[in-house]
């Protein structure tokens, strides 16, 4: 297998938009919810996580059994595969998707078979997916809305996949869910192989602090919580989410300003003559041709980062859209170099 290496080193100082991170940074009340609730004792003491199981069972409507805290989506995908794929079990992932289905599925020793997003318009491959579903596929991962297409399915589409799959772990990863209002949370509820990851490194700012979680029935949860470490959520962002989900206000407010923003983004492109894949969350994906790695290197040396996606989408760029300003600062420079 390859190693994944992201290109996450030299960023400070630069206009993010690379990670689809939130470029603002996180909420206040989460900074000082740290500052009132940290000693030098605290940092001395292995973590506990009961007050923030609760905080986050509430959030979501569920019960606290129902939940596994996870270190990021990264250690929820790892936990799934841990539990329920074995070596040379059938895994189906999309392409181009999140890199660390594959990545952990081919650790396990899985047998992975890739279905690609529709050609013309990265469009969700409802039907191709469920053709390709066998009576002993054990896992398979969705990204909803996808990275880095930015299209998704709908829940009627994904209760359809759902119950073609019946002995299969069905990972649907909601990272960008608050940009995009769809969430299978429900499903949760109507089957028993439904599995709902949630980040708190997007829209809440803390991808710093690796807090993510994993909901499902409570059965499967307490196999989960088998295969996990026992402190593999650091104490900082255990109690960094209990303030963020306690700031709505922030939240909205700062995906109103995306959505406004994306919006200025594919009106700066279309000026441009640069096409580009309508999105559901916080980035947008544009075709640059054979000129996208220059693309890319010319926008940071003007201070900008951008993601070049061309090594599995030939000629695609992707860029996080962030505030309404640093998107014109974004346009401003892309047309210069253009």
């Amino acid at each position: 297998m390859a190693p994944y290496k992201p290109p996450a080193e030299g960023r400070a100082g630069k206009l993010r938009l690379d990670f689809n991170e939130n470029t603002v940074g996180c909420s206040s009340k989460v900074l000082a919810y740290l500052k009132a609730h940290l000693e030098r004792e605290t940092l001395a003491v292995y973590p506990e996580y009961s007050a923030t199981r609760a905080a986050l069972a509430k959030f979501f409507d569920l019960d606290e059994s129902q939940l596994v805290v996870t270190n990021g989506t990264d250690e929820a995908i790892q936990v799934l595969v841990n539990t329920y794929v074995d070596d040379g079990d059938d895994v189906i992932v999309l392409h181009p998707s999140y890199a660390m289905y594959r990545f952990y599925s081919e650790v396990a020793g899985a047998s992975v078979r890739e279905l690609s997003y529709r050609p013309d318009d990265l469009a969700f491959p409802l039907e191709e997916l469920l053709d390709a579903i066998r009576p002993g596929t054990r896992a398979i991962f969705l990204a909803n809305p996808n990275n880095p297409t930015g299209t998704g399915a709908d829940v009627d589409s994904l209760r359809r996949i759902i119950e073609r799959a019946p002995s299969a772990a069905v990972l649907i990863d909601e990272a960008y869910y608050e940009f995009s209002g769809v969430t299978a949370i429900d499903t949760i509820r109507e089957y028993p192989n439904v599995f709902i990851s949630r980040t708190f490194s997007k829209v809440y700012g803390m991808a710093a602090m690796r807090i993510g979680c994993l909901l499902t029935r409570a059965g499967n949860a307490a196999y989960l919580r088998k295969g996990q470490s026992p402190y593999s959520v650091n104490l900082l962002g255990a109690i960094a989410v209990r303030a963020a989900i306690e700031d709505s206000h922030y939240v909205m407010s700062y995906v109103a300003e995306v959505m406004l923003a994306r919006d200025l983004v594919y009106d700066g492109l279309r000026r441009l003559g640069i096409p580009f894949y309508p999105s559901m969350a916080n980035f947008v994906l544009f075709r640059a041709g054979d000129r996208a790695i220059e693309i890319r290197d010319k926008l940071r040396d003007e201070g900008i980062l951008v993601r070049d996606r061309s090594y599995e989408l030939p000629g695609c760029v992707r860029v996080t859209i962030g505030r309404q300003d640093q998107m014109r600062q974004f346009l401003e420079a892309l047309g210069r170099i253009w």
